[in-house]
């Protein structure tokens, strides 16, 4: 349990760095952004994989080649398009306002879940755990600028932020039981796997997109500094995604996804923390009482799963079929 959690919220402190490089890099689009980590993520984990890739191919078979393909796009490429787009279209507020919901979907879809709390048992941390998001969209909503987009592009921003949420609360569950059906993968070869897989995805997707931008005759925007671009990339595919979907994929295995579901709130606190000492302000009332309260919540939950008494998981009586 203990492991399980520490891993979980290194992990979100690990992928709160994603927020920051968009605005390190602001002269590139989102799906360049994208198509340049997740690249990066697919080159480290080639050279991670390299030494053993030949017999680690020879273990796979087609449903774990179907799960890799199902799981970098909706973890990764499908849910960052989509995010990007919802906060083009609508705006910041309303689609962290949607995305931040990521932690009650997963505690809700993984209600089945060998070691899963009552949901009834769940009502006050989860409560705990909305008073904190809707804290830190209220402050959001105060601050942020009106865009000035039409009705039809907010509603689309928003169906977009709701897909979002979608593909990333169905990935986590998927992973976490994929994880615990298939022991023949450890943590990190998964986690390298899903990271080739990405990067051999994000490939013709980047060039697609630089087909279609010179199509267009569009021109290259001011402050495209390539080098920059590789580097801040390179880093977040380092740390963000093999380091951090690592330590991710231990907590998957150790702990019931309703757990894992609250763990993910430690990214948006990790998030705020970083902006504040990368724009050099101090948290809000809002922010501060926001970060206490979701500290609270999950170590509520926490307490709560701890107390779980051992019972045979879904696995060993035969509820999933990704057990081989």
């Amino acid at each position: 349990m203990l492991t399980g959690v520490l891993c979980g919220v290194l992990a979100g402190a690990l992928w709160g760095m994603v927020f920051i490089v968009p605005e390190l890099l602001p002269g590139f689009s989102p799906v360049e952004l994208a198509v340049g980590r997740y690249m990066a993520y697919g080159a480290i984990s080639l050279g991670l994989l390299l030494p053993k890739l030949a017999r680690l191919l020879r273990r796979l078979a087609p449903p774990d080649y179907i799960a890799l393909l199902r799981q970098a796009l909706s973890g990764n490429l499908v849910y960052y398009m989509l995010l990007a787009l919802g906060v083009k279209l609508a705006g910041v507020a309303p689609t962290s306002l949607i995305i931040g919901l990521i932690p009650v979907a997963v505690t809700l879809l993984g209600q089945r879940d060998h070691g899963a709390v009552q949901l009834r048992r769940m009502a006050l941390p989860l409560l705990v755990v909305a008073f904190a998001i809707a804290c830190i969209n209220v402050d959001a909503l105060a601050h942020a600028q009106a865009s000035g987009a039409g009705g039809a592009s907010v509603l689309l921003g928003v169906a977009c932020a709701v897909g979002a949420l979608l593909c990333w609360t169905w990935y986590a569950v998927d992973n976490a039981r994929y994880l615990k059906g298939n022991p023949q993968f450890s943590g990190g070869e998964w986690s390298s796997l899903y990271g080739l897989a990405s990067g051999l995805i994000a490939l013709p997707i980047g060039l697609a997109s630089m087909l279609l931008t010179q199509g267009a005759g569009a021109l290259p925007a001011a402050g495209r500094d390539w080098g920059l671009f590789w580097f801040y990339n390179g880093l977040l595919a380092l740390g963000a995604s093999v380091i951090g979907n690592g330590l991710w994929n231990i907590a998957s295995r150790s702990l019931p996804v309703t757990l894992t579901g609250q763990l993910i709130l430690f990214e948006t606190v990790a998030a705020m923390l970083y902006g504040f000492i990368y724009r050099g302000t101090a948290p809000r009332l809002l922010e501060i009482v926001a970060i206490g309260l979701l500290v609270a919540g999950v170590t509520w939950s926490v307490r709560l799963h701890a107390a779980v008494p051992p019972k045979r998981s879904v696995v060993e009586s035969g509820g999933l079929s990704t057990k081989r």
